[in-house]
């Protein structure tokens, strides 16, 4: 197994970036991440300093994947992600659209909660399972420089709770050697990232690649034991949803033999969704892999 140790922190998925690892498909990779913070924020007293990291969600990367060319997929098979200092943090300093009911004056909040025995102690009364995910993963696009912001057809800043252990996340290539980065992880997460901060972590994330050549896809899926899903993002979010659910009627007619309008109704009765940061509007659409057999 390899490894990527933490290095330069990136903001944006850059394909002008030097490959930081060369891998093969089919490697298995150790990779080193900070936390969204940054890692300005390690005890309840900290106070994250945008004056000196303006930016969020820092990227380890980029990493070279030797097969991959324009047109294939990248399937990332997250074998383990794991604290690296024990800890998680999170803080509520900006309501945003909450304030037209909830008022402005929301605190600080900065809040460090131990890891241990498989739980995040938020509190001493309240132990929260520990479910870790990425916030961010993606390729480099071939035309501009997205930031860790937002996410788009390469991944991004996604926040989908399933990009999780034991689950692989199918990424377009839009460039040679496809130019993988990821960071954000988190401890765990709500559905919709409300306060636009994870149980944030600095982390030791265990991946695998593969190259899927001339599979190409139009955006980022995930697929689970249990479930296959496709992702879609933007404001307005039913827009999103609406995407990500054709997106996924398309993969269950191409792949496992759906006609589109039978899929279309399956899914109106057994389709779920799970979002992503709703400030941003992302989603992931999703249907039980038990039900795709009858088509």
């Amino acid at each position: 197994m390899k490894t990527l140790p933490l290095g330069p922190l990136y903001y944006e998925f850059s394909r002008h970036n030097e490959a930081r690892l060369r891998i093969r498909s089919g490697d298995t990779v150790r990779v080193e991440s900070e936390d969204a913070f940054s890692g300005q924020i390690r005890t309840d007293d900290d106070r994250r300093d945008k004056t000196k990291r303006p930016y969020g969600n820092p990227l380890t990367g980029p990493i070279f994947i030797e097969e991959a060319q324009p047109g294939d997929t990248l399937a990332v098979h997250i074998r383990a992600i794991d604290p690296a200092i024990g800890q998680c943090a999170t803080r509520t300093s900006d309501p945003k659209q909450l304030a037209q009911w909830l008022g402005d004056d929301c605190p600080h909040g900065t809040h460090v909660c131990p890891i241990r025995d498989g739980k995040v102690f938020w509190s001493d009364s309240i132990a929260l399972p520990y479910e870790p995910m990425l916030g961010c993963i993606g390729t480099a696009p071939d035309t501009g420089v997205p930031t860790t912001g937002p996410a788009g057809p390469y991944g991004g800043n996604m926040d989908i709770i399933e990009t999780a252990p034991g689950n692989t996340v199918y990424l377009p290539v839009f460039v040679t050697g496809g130019y993988l980065y990821l960071g954000d992880a988190h401890a765990a997460m709500g559905h919709g990232e409300l306060s636009a901060s994870g149980l944030e972590m600095a982390a030791q994330t265990t991946i695998s690649v593969d190259v899927l050549k001339g599979h190409t896809i139009p955006a980022p899926r995930i697929e689970s034991p249990q479930e296959i899903m496709t992702i879609a993002t933007g404001n307005p979010l039913e827009r999103s949803v609406a995407q990500a659910y054709a997106w996924l009627i398309l993969w269950m007619e191409a792949e496992y033999g759906w006609n589109r309008w039978r899929a279309y109704d399956l899914l109106t009765h057994a389709g779920k969704l799970s979002i992503g940061y709703f400030d941003i509007g992302t989603v992931a659409a999703k249907i039980s892999k038990d039900l795709l057999n009858d088509a």
